[in-house]
C-alpha cells in the first residue's frame, strides 16, 4: 500500500500527461473517496477528475504565495459582494494546459469529459454583470502575473434557481453546497471577529490623547475559504478567499440544561444567517439589517486580513501601506471598507486621523457601476448607528472634514455642500454610500466610455468639478479564455489552426482573422461550426423547456438579468409584430428567425416577473401556431446561469443589446457575443458605442433615440401616446396584448405592463419601437445574403480584441494600482525534500 501511496503523490507532483492523470484520476477514485471503478456513481468520478486537477493547481498555487511572501510586492485586494465563478473544472483544465491530456485519460478510461463537466454545480454567488466581470478578472489578474486577492462572501445559497411553472419564475433555494465542493480548501487558521451594536465609550489617555472603545458588541468569527484561481499558461495562481460566519459560541448551556433546545442554538443560527443567502430581500427592515451586516461582515473580515498580512511583512511601517496594498472597490457595497480601515488605524493601531485619512485615499478605488439612482446604495443613519456605532462616528467624522474642503472650493455654496455631503439631511437621514466611496479613493473610474462621462456629468458632476483628476474610466472586458477557447472550442480551434494561439493570452491578435476573411474554404468552415454551436443550445432548451428549434434559422438572443431598462419587453413586442405579419401575409419574404430569451427577475420585482410571464404566453402562442411556427419560434431558456451562457452564447447570430441609452453602465455580454461572433442589435448605451467604434457601423445594428436626445425628452415632457397614435403596427402589437389574447381567461393579467408604457413609458420603449423594427428588418434581410453575414461575423471576432479584460486589468494596473506582475518560476516546483522522494 505504501508503494501505491507513493505512486500517486508522484503523479500528483509532476504528472501533466494522459497517462499520469489516469493514474491520479483511479488513485483519487480509490484513496480519496474509497470507491472502485465499478461501483462509483458519475458524481465520484468528477470529483476524482476535479481532484486530480486541483492537485496540480495547488503546485502553482503553494509557489505563488511562496515567491509573494519572498519579494513582498503590491497586492491588488479586489472587494466584492458577488463572484460569479460558474463551473471550474474545464476553466481549470484550459488554464493549466491540461484540457487534451485529460479528455484523452478519460476516454482511455471509458468516460465523457463534457458529461463529467456537466455534473459541477454552478457557483451562483453574483446576479449578474457585476459578479461575472469579478471573476474575469481574477483570471486575467493571475494570466498577467499580479499578485492579487479577491475577497467576497462564501453564501451557503447562491442566487436562487428559477424554475418556470405555467410560465411564471418560481425561486427555489440553490443547494450549490450541498455536495462537495471540491474547488475550495477551508483555511480555520484565518479567522477574525465581527462586531455589531454595542455603544462607544471616549476616554481620555494618560497622554492627553482620545480613544474610542467599543463595548458590548454582538460577536460573530468570519472564516476564511479559498479557491485558488489560475492563469493561462503561467505559474501564477492567485487566492479567491471568501468568508463564512460562525457564531462565537456554539450553544447557551444553561438554556441547554434546562431543556430549552431552541434558545440554546438560537444565537448560534441567528449569528451565521450572515452568510446564509445571496442577496437577502430588503423589502423590510429585518431583511435591510442582514443585508448591512453582510457588507460589513465582509469588509471588516477582509481589513483585518489585509492589516495582518501587512503587519506580517513589514510591522508597522505604515508609511508603506499605500504602497503595498491597492484596494478596489466593486460598486459601493464594500464601501464600508473605508471607515473600518479608519477604525482599525486609529482606535487599534493608535494612528493620528490625518495620517490615517490619507492611508485610506491613497490605497482605495472605487468603481461605479451604476447611474441608475434607486440602485445607488443608502442606509439610514438609524439602522447605522444602532449596528455599527463607532463607523457612524466616523463617518461623521470624515464628512466633516470632507464638507470643510467643499467650503473651501466652493465658499457659501450651501447648495453644492448639500448635494455632495456623505450625510443626506433630506427626508429619513441616511448615508450616501457612492458619496463616502468617492470621497474615500484616490480613484473613481466608470466603466464604459459613455458610462464615465455621464457619470462625471451627471451623479456626481460636484465632485468632478471639484476634483476632475480623480475620475477616469476602465472600458469592462471579458476573459477570452472561458469566453471563447473554452465556451467555443470549435471556433477557437479553427481561429488557431487560421492565425495560431497567441490570440488567447493577447486578443488583439484576432485582428489576424482579417488576412484570411476572404478564403472561401474558411468562410465555409467558420459557417460550419457557427452552425454546430447551435446543436447543444437546442438539446439544452428541448430538455429544460420541451421546445423544439431548427438549427436552419438567426438565433435572436437577449439574456440578461430581467430589468425594464434593460428592454426585454421591446424584444417581445418585435416579435408580437413579427407575428401578426406572417399571420396577415404567409406569402411575405421573413428570416426564419428563432427568439431566443432568458434572465431572472429579482423575487420582488413585481414587473420584470410580469414581462417573463408575458414572454412565455407570447411562446406558447406563436410555437403552437402551425401557420408561423416554421418561421418564428420563441424560447424563455429557465435559470439563466453561467453554464447555460456558454451554450448560448457561442449558438447565437444576432445578440440583444437593447437597452434604453444612457442606462446601461457598459455590459460584458455584449463582448462575449461579439467575440464569438454574433453581430449586435443595439443602442447607443454602454460599451455599444465601443463595439460600433471596433466594428465599424456596417457591422452592427444600431438604433434608437441617444443618450441626449432622451434627456432633452424628459425636460421637454415626453408623451409615448404620441408613438403610439403614430404607428399603426405598435397599435395593434397593443391591442393583442389589451385583448388578453395572450392571457385567455384571465382578463386583464398584463394590463400593468400597457399601463406603463402607454401613459409613463420611464424607459422610453414606445419612442424607440419603429426604430427597432427598422433596424430588425436591416438584419433580417442581412442574414438572408449569406456572405454578407460571414463577413459581418468574422469581422466581428478579428475587432473584438480591445474587450479583453487583460487590457482592462492592465490599465487597472498601471493608471489605479500602480502593481508589478511577479515572475513565478518553475525550476523549484517540486520540493527536494519531497517524502516520497518525487524530485
Amino acid at each position: 500500500m505504501s508503494n501505491k501511496l507513493s505512486d500517486s503523490w508522484q503523479v500528483s507532483c509532476r504528472g501533466f500527461d494522459a497517462e499520469s492523470l489516469k493514474k491520479s484520476i483511479l488513485n483519487n477514485l480509490e484513496y480519496r473517496l474509497g470507491k472502485g471503478m465499478k461501483r462509483a456513481t458519475e458524481y465520484d468520478k468528477y470529483l476524482s477528475v476535479a481532484y486530480s486537477v486541483i492537485e496540480r493547481m495547488l503546485e502553482k498555487w503553494i509557489l505563488t504565495q511562496d515567491k509573494h511572501g519572498e519579494v513582498k510586492p503590491k497586492r491588488v485586494y479586489y472587494l466584492s459582494m458577488e463572484f460569479l465563478m460558474g463551473r471550474t473544472l474545464g476553466n481549470g483544465l484550459i488554464n493549466l494546459g491540461l484540457y487534451d491530456q485529460c479528455q484523452q485519460a478519460l476516454q482511455e478510461m471509458g468516460l465523457d469529459l463534457e458529461e463529467l463537466r456537466e455534473i459541477e454545480v454552478d457557483a451562483a454567488l453574483g446576479n449578474g454583470g457585476l459578479g461575472r466581470l469579478a471573476a474575469c478578472f481574477l483570471d486575467s489578474l493571475a494570466t498577467l502575473g499580479l499578485p492579487a486577492f479577491g475577497y467576497g462572501i462564501r453564501y451557503d445559497y447562491g442566487l436562487f434557481h428559477q424554475k418556470i411553472i405555467d410560465g411564471r419564475q418560481v425561486e427555489i433555494p440553490d443547494r450549490w453546497l450541498t455536495l462537495t465542493n471540491p474547488w475550495e480548501i477551508a483555511r480555520p487558521e484565518y479567522q477574525y471577529p465581527v462586531r455589531f451594536g454595542g455603544y462607544i465609550e471616549h476616554q481620555i489617555e494618560r497622554n492627553g490623547t482620545r480613544k474610542s472603545v467599543w463595548h458590548d458588541s454582538e460577536e460573530v468569527y468570519a472564516i476564511a475559504y479559498d479557491t485558488p484561481t489560475p492563469g493561462y499558461d503561467t505559474n501564477s495562481v492567485n487566492t479567491l478567499r471568501l468568508w463564512s460566519a460562525k457564531s462565537s459560541e456554539d450553544f447557551n448551556l444553561q438554556d441547554f440544561n434546562s431543556g430549552d433546545y431552541f434558545a440554546a442554538v438560537n444565537k448560534k443560527v441567528t449569528s451565521e444567517n450572515i452568510t446564509k443567502v445571496l442577496y437577502p430581500d430588503d423589502s423590510s427592515k429585518s431583511g435591510r439589517e442582514l443585508r448591512l451586516r453582510q457588507e460589513y461582515f465582509l469588509v471588516s473580515a477582509t481589513m483585518q486580513d489585509i492589516v495582518f498580512r501587512f503587519k506580517r511583512e513589514h510591522g508597522t511601517q505604515w508609511k508603506l501601506f499605500s504602497s503595498k496594498a491597492a484596494i478596489q472597490l466593486n460598486d459601493t457595497h464594500p464601501a464600508l471598507a473605508i471607515p473600518e480601515l479608519m477604525r482599525i488605524l486609529v482606535d487599534d493601531e493608535d494612528l493620528k486621523w490625518e495620517r490615517a485619512w490619507n492611508i485610506c485615499t491613497d490605497t482605495f478605488g472605487y468603481t461605479n457601476h451604476t447611474l441608475l439612482p434607486e440602485a445607488l446604495e443608502t442606509w439610514s443613519v438609524d439602522i447605522m448607528e444602532s449596528l455599527l456605532p463607532r463607523h457612524m462616528e466616523i463617518i461623521y467624522l470624515i464628512n466633516h472634514n470632507f464638507m470643510k474642503e467643499v467650503m473651501r472650493y466652493y465658499p457659501g455654496q450651501i447648495d453644492r455642500m448639500r448635494r455632495m455631503s456623505i450625510i443626506n439631511e433630506e427626508g429619513l437621514k441616511s448615508v450616501r454610500m457612492a458619496h463616502l466611496a468617492v470621497a474615500g479613493s484616490h480613484k473613481v473610474n466608470g466603466v464604459a466610455a459613455l458610462h464615465s462621462q455621464l457619470m462625471t456629468d451627471t451623479i456626481f458632476s460636484d465632485f468632478a468639478a471639484m476634483s476632475p483628476g480623480k475620475f477616469t474610466n476602465m472600458t469592462n472586458g471579458v476573459t477570452p479564455r472561458r469566453w471563447l477557447r473554452k465556451a467555443n472550442l470549435g471556433l477557437s480551434s479553427l481561429i488557431t489552426d487560421a492565425i495560431g494561439n497567441e490570440w488567447v493570452k493577447d486578443l488583439t491578435k484576432l485582428r489576424d482573422l482579417e488576412n484570411v476573411v476572404n478564403d472561401a474554404q474558411f468562410r465555409q468552415q467558420w459557417r460550419e461550426v457557427k452552425h454546430n454551436c447551435k446543436l447543444p443550445l437546442i438539446d439544452l432548451i428541448q430538455h429544460d423547456t420541451g421546445i423544439i428549434l431548427s438549427p436552419f434559422t438567426m438565433f435572436d438572443v437577449q439574456v440578461k438579468r430581467m430589468h425594464e431598462y434593460k428592454r426585454q419587453l421591446l424584444f417581445a413586442l418585435f416579435i408580437i409584430a413579427e407575428y401578426l405579419r406572417l399571420k396577415e401575409d404567409p406569402n411575405a419574404i421573413v428570416t426564419p428567425r428563432t427568439c431566443i430569451i432568458a434572465g431572472k427577475a429579482a423575487p420582488a420585482y413585481h414587473m420584470a416577473k410580469l414581462i417573463i410571464l408575458l414572454i412565455n404566453r407570447i411562446a406558447d402562442t406563436i410555437n403552437n401556431d402551425i401557420d408561423t411556427r416554421d418561421f418564428l419560434r420563441l424560447a424563455f431558456v429557465p435559470n439563466y446561469r453561467v453554464s447555460a451562457a456558454e451554450k448560448i452564447i457561442p449558438a447565437a447570430n444576432l445578440s440583444e443589446q437593447i437597452s434604453t441609452a444612457g442606462k446601461e453602465a457598459s455590459g460584458t455580454g455584449n463582448m462575449k457575443f461579439a467575440l464569438n461572433g454574433a453581430i449586435t442589435m443595439g443602442t447607443l448605451d454602454g460599451a455599444n458605442v465601443e463595439i460600433l467604434g471596433e466594428v465599424g457601423k456596417d457591422n452592427i445594428f444600431i438604433f434608437g433615440h441617444t443618450a441626449p436626445e432622451l434627456m432633452t425628452m424628459r425636460r421637454e415632457g415626453y408623451d409615448p401616446q404620441t408613438y403610439i397614435e403614430e404607428s399603426e403596427i405598435l397599435q395593434r402589437v397593443l391591442h393583442l396584448i389589451d385583448c388578453d389574447f395572450f392571457s385567455p381567461g384571465e382578463p386583464g393579467l398584463f394590463r400593468p405592463i400597457l399601463d406603463s408604457i402607454r401613459h409613463h413609458d420611464e424607459y422610453f420603449v414606445m419612442a424607440d419601437f419603429m426604430k427597432y423594427l427598422k433596424a430588425q428588418d436591416d438584419a433580417g434581410t442581412a442574414y438572408r445574403d449569406v456572405e454578407k453575414w460571414t463577413t459581418m461575423s468574422i469581422l466581428n471576432v478579428a475587432r473584438s480584441g480591445v474587450f479583453s479584460s487583460d487590457r482592462t486589468i492592465n490599465e487597472y494596473a498601471t493608471e489605479i494600482w500602480d502593481v508589478k506582475p511577479v515572475l513565478i518560476s518553475s525550476e523549484n516546483e517540486c520540493n527536494k525534500n519531497c517524502p516520497w522522494s518525487c524530485g
